[in-house]
């Protein structure tokens, strides 16, 4: 196992173990996790990340691929955008939704208010800078 592997572990068995609330870097944070399919393999992965309510739509969050201000996306990205879907686990419940990645002026006004709330993310967008845009979608649950 790798240990960004073994971080995620931990998180996720944290996340369950306390109905949707984890210590450490992540504590107060809303934290999702997201349930993804590989483009490939057709394995169900699992990945907690930091989402982002919607301030008008309660049945939409954001997620934000900033693997960290690693150079590249990561894997659940590239697995969501492909299938249009996914499931995810907020708090105690898990629904399945659709997903959109947000665009343009969308996009960087939603990065803007995760910035305000999460500041690290501004210093994942310094890192990508000029490499890539960190992508945002929109998780909206599924009828």
């Amino acid at each position: 196992m790798t240990s960004v592997h073994d971080w995620n572990t931990k998180i996720i068995e944290e996340f369950h173990a306390n109905e949707g609330r984890v210590a450490g870097p992540f504590e107060g944070k809303p934290i999702v996790v997201l349930h993804h399919v590989g483009r490939k393999s057709g394995t169900e992965f699992l990945a907690p990340t930091a989402y982002l309510p919607d301030a008008e739509d309660p049945n939409t969050i954001y997620v934000f691929a900033s693997k960290g201000g690693s150079p590249e996306h990561p894997q659940w990205y590239r697995n969501l955008t492909a299938a249009g879907k996914g499931t995810v686990e907020v708090g105690t419940e898990t629904y399945p939704v659709t997903v959109t990645e947000l665009k343009g002026a969308e996009r960087d006004r939603i990065y803007a208010e995760q910035v305000k709330v999460m500041p690290g993310f501004g210093e994942y967008e310094e890192k990508t800078a000029g490499i890539r845009t960190i992508p945002v979608l929109a998780l909206r649950r599924a009828s």
